[in-house]
């Protein structure tokens, strides 16, 4: 084993959200505009009410979630008690898909974030697909 690879590890929770931050950074501003006050956290699984709920078959099945009350529900804003419309990561399941495939992290990451806002703000998959290029491009 090279010394190179003997020296690394794994990103942590604080590493992913810095990949999140930088792909929401260099999201079209139309788009960032519509997450405005989304809340990107980063877990590393999802919490076992949310994988019983989805009916999910293992912790690894589910790359990230968006909960909160979206533009395609006709209201985004906050009311008084209401939580934060909230994008969850999962940092597991995601670094397991990053080691069965082709593609970087922080492309990775990027799709996870632009799908779970888009498809909840009524996006199609061709619309994200604009934005996930949009971003790759910038």
């Amino acid at each position: 084993m090279s010394a190179e690879w003997a020296a690394l590890r794994a990103p942590d929770l604080a590493e992913i959200e810095r990949l999140a931050d930088d792909a929401m950074a260099k999201l079209p501003e139309t788009f960032r505009r519509m997450a405005k006050g989304v809340v990107v956290r980063v877990d590393d699984f999802p919490t076992e009410d949310v994988l019983d709920e989805l009916e999910a078959e293992s912790e690894f099945d589910l790359l990230g979630l968006f909960t909160g009350i979206g533009l395609a529900q006709g209201e985004a804003d906050a009311r008084t008690g209401q939580m934060p419309n909230v994008v969850h990561l999962y940092r597991r399941p995601i670094l397991d898909y990053w080691a069965e495939h082709d593609e970087t992290l922080g492309a990775i990451v990027t799709h996870v974030l632009v799908h779970e806002i888009g498809h909840h703000f009524g996006l199609s998959d061709d619309d994200i697909e604009t934005i996930e290029a949009a971003v790759d491009a910038g």
